[in-house]
């Protein structure tokens, strides 16, 4: 089984783990979510993290929004369960090796009418990895259809490798002549759904027009043999599986958040 999931992630990359936590986790995990969002929402943060890119400026409302935040397993004991989760594990195992490091996770509420776009980009961009091993594991607590900003994923373009100008922010001549988030695959998901997706390859999404809100958890995991580049992205090196073999005690210090 894993055997199929590692080639087909290496030919498409991504993967789409169906019901991977079941209806009783899912709920659990929803309660939890909401909670979070209320305990920041009354701490008068802002939670919003509006891309607000000119490359999605003409598809969504001006007010548009998505609530953010890092780090679920810092709220709750069951979001720090989650990302153990043992199939969870296996997967990204099958995917890049026995050595898994937990880089960070975030939230994303992208509400009705309102949410707002992600335009197409590569995670690399923001935690660049020297070989390339960082994967995203979207879970996904509520339904991602028609109309509800379905993330959007470039088949195969993960095999460009690193992009210049691939973080969303600018126009790429390389990205954005060729693909839009129009002729991207929409990853139609049901709660309990895990998407994983490669660091290089393009994705992104169209807003939340939909009456119903969006949530996902995003959880970013690399390998243990690889090392991270230059970056200012909050890193936890938490050895979810396997050994971590380039943390160093100056580094464990260092840890940005």
């Amino acid at each position: 089984m894993y055997k199929n999931i590692s080639s087909y992630f290496d030919e498409n990359g991504f993967y789409l783990a169906k019901q991977l936590f079941n209806k009783n986790k899912v709920s659990t995990l929803e309660k939890k979510f909401d909670k979070i969002i209320n305990q920041l929402k009354s701490s008068g943060e802002n939670l919003n993290a509006r891309w607000g890119s000119t490359l999605t400026k003409s598809i969504e409302n001006s007010q548009s929004s998505v609530l953010h935040t890092h780090n679920v397993q810092s709220f709750s004991y069951e979001m720090l369960e989650m990302i153990q989760d043992k199939n969870l594990l296996d997967i990204a195992e099958s995917i890049i090796g026995h050595d898994i490091i937990l880089h960070h996770s975030k939230l994303f509420l992208k509400p009705p009418l309102i949410g707002s776009a992600f335009p197409l980009h590569q995670d690399w961009s923001y935690f660049p990895t020297k070989n390339n091993s960082m994967i995203a594991a979207v879970v996904h607590l509520s339904e991602a259809e028609k109309g509800m900003g379905r993330i959007r994923v470039v088949k195969g373009s993960h095999k460009m490798g690193k992009v210049n100008n691939s973080d969303g922010h600018s126009f790429s001549e390389k990205i954005h002549n060729k693909y839009d988030l129009k002729s991207a695959t929409p990853i139609q998901a049901q709660k309990g759904d895990v998407l994983f997706f490669h660091c290089c390859i393009l994705h992104g999404s169209n807003p939340n027009i939909s009456t119903k809100p969006r949530k996902t958890i995003l959880i970013q995991l690399y390998s243990g043999k690889d090392k991270m580049e230059s970056s200012s992205h909050t890193n936890l090196q938490l050895a979810l599986r396997g050994w971590n073999y380039h943390a160093t005690r100056n580094k464990l210090d260092k840890i940005k958040g």
